[in-house]
């Protein structure tokens, strides 16, 4: 399953909501937030995150996307 950017900003400001913050509105910037934190953690994932598989005919080192 690859990572979704637009998911995990939904999963972050559903979050966000149930600790009371606010989320929509003219002046509300927490959605902002939700949507550069979901991006760069998408991205730092898919750039240098890898998976290693120490034995069997998968054994070695893949890159996440």
């Amino acid at each position: 399953m690859p990572l979704d950017k637009s998911s995990l900003k939904a999963k972050i400001v559903k979050e966000m909501k149930g600790k009371g913050m606010v989320t929509e509105g003219e002046f509300a910037k927490a959605a902002d937030l939700a949507e550069a934190i979901a991006n760069a953690v998408v991205d730092e994932i898919t750039s240098n995150a890898q998976v290693i598989v120490a034995s069997g005919s998968s054994a070695g080192s893949y890159k996440v996307s």
